[in-house]
Order: C-alpha cells, then structure tokens, then sequence
C-alpha cells in the first residue's frame, strides 16, 4: 500500500527513501531508544515551545481546530538542554574519564554559587549542597554510564524534561578548550544537540501519530471504533473532548510534582547561571528549534488508541511515579501494537478484521507444551509478518534489495527490534534461549486493567478478555486460542475450558477481580479496589 506520511510529505527526505522500516512506520523507532527515552522524548515535546507554520504552539498539544487545517508542514519544538542542571546532578555519578577539566571547573562554580545564595542559620551549607545534588539524582532516568550531558532525569516534572546533548570527545581533544566559556562560545563545536541518538525520535513519532489521529473525521472515527467493538466512553468518541482530557491529565500530572523541585531545577539551570541555558537553548538570540520527523499517516487508528489509553492512566489518580511507570509500559506496548498492525495494513492493503493479528497469552510457568507451542508460534508469525511487510518497501522503482539495509532495518526497527522490546517489556520469555512465548507479568497486567476498566468501576470478566482481545489482540482462552490458530492456518486443537484459569488467578492475587460466582467475575479498576470489593 502507498506510504504517505504526516505532518508533511516526506517522500524526498533521504532517511524515506534509504531506509524501509522509515518509509513503512515513519521516522522513527530505535533499537538504542530506552523506554525511559520514549517516554522522556514524548513530555519533552508536551513541554516545549512549538512552532508549526510560523506559528506558535504553547499548550501539549495545537487545538483541535488547528490539528485539523495542519497540511503539509513540519512540527518544530525548543526543547530546553538543561546542562547546569544535569552537571550538578550527574557529574560525581559519571565515569571519571568522561569529565573534561572545564566540566569539573564549572561544577565547581555552580556549587559554589548555590552555596553563596543558601541563606541558614549556621547549617553547614557545603552539606546542603550536597543534599540538593543527591536528591536530583535519585530522579537519575536513563543513560548511567553515559556522559553526564547524555544522562536524563525521570520525567515527573515540567523541570526535569531535557533534551538530548552529547559531549564531542574527539573534538573536545583536537580543540583544546580552557574554559567553559569558551566551550559556550563554541558550543555547537563541543556539543551535539540534534543528533537523535538516544532520543532517536520515538516519542516524536508518538506525539505525531496522536496529533494525527485527531485530524481524522469524527464520523470515521466512530464508525472504526465500534465497529472493531473497542469500548470506548462517549467522551472518548469525540475528538474535542479526548484532546481537552488529554491536556487537563497533563497539566494533573505535571502539578502532581512537588512544586520545590521543579523550582530547584529552575533555579540551578537558569537562574545561577543564565549564559549557559541562553547559549545552548536559544540561537541567534531566539529559541533554538528542532524539526522533528513524521509518521505514517495509517497509523491514525493506534494513535487514537493511545491518546484514549494515554488520557485514561492521566485520571486515574495515581501518584506521580506510578504514573510514569505505567506511561513507560504502555508506551512500549504501543510500540509493539503499532509495528504488528502497520506490517498487517502494508502486506494486506488495510485490517479487514480488527485487528489483524493473535497474541496468545501464557501463563509465565505453563508446562502445557500445547499451550507454549501456539504462544511460540504466533510470535514467531508476528515476527514473519514484520520481516515480509519492511521488504514490501524495496519493491517498486528507486529501491535495491540491499541486504544490508534490510537487515539494519530488521535490528534497529523491525522484527529483532520488536522480540528485544517485548522481552524488555516483560511481555515474551526468555530473555535468552530457545521456544520464546507471550506472558503477562502483574505489572502489565496491572496496566492493562487500569486502561481498560472504567474508573471507580468494574467490568464482567467475558468484557476484560473482550477488550483486551479487540486493542491487543492477546487471548488466554480455549476460544482465542481457536481463533489464534485460523490466523496461522493451523488446525484447531481441543482445550479445557479452563485454559484461562491463571489469568483469573493473577487477577485475583492482584485484587482486581471479584467472584460473584463459579461462572460469574468482575474485573475491578485499581482504584475501585481501595475503596474494597465487598462495596
């Protein structure tokens, strides 16, 4: 099917027309992404100044009104460097060789200008000092063992959102540098900002697929969602409404940061030092902007699904780290779900039965080899799919079968791509060895029931699997493993009707579930737990 892209054409970009996995998915996924990075990459765009067409945007996402008269021009966002901030936080955690004699000279300064605007009454400042910096590292994300700059913080809050800088080691060697104003004065020199190596774009590419999403029809959204029997709320149905959640669960999430470290983060990397924020953050005495990448604009269906997902974690009450957790799993389930169903619509020109594929589900000790034998297989014909559907785009005039550029694109975006991520996620083991098989652990499943289930509600068992089914295409039953093995043109195999017995066990040790009785079981939101099943 032909490729076209969102938010502007892209078909002369070099990376579209060299790489298949970026013509079929968009720019892009990354095999070096961290889910933390995903995550982190996608509030880094929430956060920052953005630019569309000349114009501003300040809010998370443009409007509504605006997203649906967007064509044809690229997203721009300034995203704020933050390196006083992390070389006060990172620097004594980095590795000694990483640490230029002008980093450590500027640390130095920092401390000591913290320790000049601490005010106490005989408190030994040089302790607090230290307190501060340990306490912005217990916020350390991703990237130990990196360069201080290319470390990140976890993203709890609109402070502590970075983008990516590497140190120029090589050139930092060739260009002696004496001072950490000279190494500002020449900072494009000694540091790459635009590289997009460990925020590779996923975020970005998540944050255009939603953006997309919502420029679609709300008639043809409507008519998708039920007719794949997706569950959505009547809110959800309608764009204006799911946006304007959306941005409100932001905002909750964001104010869910204690106020004080957000101001601390403030203040260490703009306020005692400004030179080094104006210097890397603005160009030309305005804000530095980055152009991201684009998506394919198929994909509006899961963008849709994530933005409901996304907004339904956004409300559900959960303290501001749990929700980063489950943001980081759900991302990296979205990611999965979004390669399966691309690589579906590519090789059979759209999903004429929602949605496409089979996920069969194990229980993580199941000694049925039956069982393991279809998880293995639907696994291994997932992978099959994604390898056949990234090949569909060398066909046609311009493109080589350049086995090296298949196989980059297999292990950086494709089917390796995808078993590494799922085995990150908890969702296939093992993690090493042969006859790898689909699992839940209770963290997914946790997630899973908090977006799927009402909030403050419950849902009959039948409707969980139902859901789950229809958004994931996982199944744990005698009935899904039916339908899971037509979808690998196999026979289908006779099993117990309790072949899904530990699914409702795990529900059960987690407290989500409810038994009414042998043949009826309410799956309950988390926070309907708390309040006690027997209400």
């Amino acid at each position: 099917m032909p490729n076209s892209s969102f938010p502007y054409d892209a078909s002369s970009e070099q990376a579209f027309k060299s790489n298949p996995a970026i013509r079929l998915y968009g720019n892009r996924y990354s095999t070096d992404q961290t889910s933390s990075e995903l995550l982190g990459e996608f509030l880094l765009i929430v956060t920052s100044l953005k630019e569309i067409d000349g114009k501003d945007v300040t809010s998370a996402f443009p409007s509504l009104d605006y997203i649906r008269t967007w064509e044809n021009s690229k997203l721009y966002y300034s995203p704020k460097v933050r390196l006083n901030l992390k070389l006060f936080a990172f620097l004594g955690a980095s590795r000694l060789d990483s640490r230029h004699i002008t980093h450590r000279e500027h640390y130095t300064y920092l401390t000591q200008e913290l320790k000049n605007r601490i005010k106490t009454d005989g408190g030994n400042k040089a302790q607090i000092v230290k307190t501060l910096e340990n306490l912005l590292l217990g916020f350390q994300g991703a990237g130990t063992g990196r360069t201080w700059c290319a470390q990140s913080f976890i993203p709890i809050g609109r402070g502590l959102t970075s983008g990516e800088a590497i140190w120029n080691e090589t050139k930092a060697k060739s260009h002696n540098a004496e001072s950490w104003s000279y190494v500002l004065d020449n900072a494009r020199l000694y540091f790459s900002l635009n590289k997009h190596r460990f925020l590779a774009r996923g975020g970005e590419l998540l944050y255009l697929q939603i953006c997309n999403a919502f420029k679609q029809d709300p008639d043809t959204i409507r008519s998708w969602a039920e007719e794949a029997n997706l569950g959505f709320f009547s809110d959800e149905l309608e764009p204006v409404k799911l946006i304007n959640k959306l941005e409100k669960g932001i905002d909750k999430f964001f104010g869910a940061c204690p106020k004080f470290i957000d101001d601390l983060a403030e203040f260490i990397d703009q306020k005692i030092d400004p030179e080094t924020a104006a210097k890397t953050d603005m160009q030309d005495h305005q804000p530095r902007f980055v152009e991201a990448g684009w998506c394919n604009s198929a994909t509006w269906q899961e963008g849709y699904l994530l933005a409901v997902e996304m907004s339904r974690i956004l409300e559900s009450g959960l303290d501001v780290m749990d929700s980063v957790y489950y943001l980081e799993t759900l991302f990296m389930l979205h990611t999965l779900r979004n390669l399966i169903m691309q690589s579906v619509r590519s090789l059979n020109e759209g999903i004429s039965n929602w949605p496409g594929y089979y996920i069969a589900i194990n229980r993580p000790d199941e000694e049925n080899g039956t069982l393991k034998r279809i998880s293995h297989q639907s696994l291994k014909n997932i992978e099959k799919t994604i390898y056949k559907a990234i090949r569909t785009q060398m066909q046609g005039d311009g493109f080589l079968q350049d086995e090296k550029i298949l196989k980059e694109a297999d292990t950086r975006s494709g089917h390796k791509f995808f078993l590494k991520m799922a085995k990150q996620a908890g969702l296939v083991i093992p993690k090493r060895g042969s006859w790898a098989r689909f699992v839940l652990t209770p963290q997914i499943l946790r997630v899973l029931v908090t977006i799927t289930v009402p909030q403050q509600g419950r849902i009959t068992y039948e409707t969980f699997k139902n859901l789950i089914r229809a958004r994931w295409g996982m199944v744990f039953d005698e009935a899904g493993y039916g339908e899971c093995c037509d979808w690998l043109e196999e026979q289908r195999i006779y099993l117990s009707s309790d072949t899904d017995a530990w699914l409702l066990d795990m529900l059960a040790e987690s407290g989500l579930l409810m038994q009414l009785s042998d043949s009826c079981a309410l799956v309950l939101h988390p926070n309907q737990v708390s309040d006690g099943a027997e209400s």
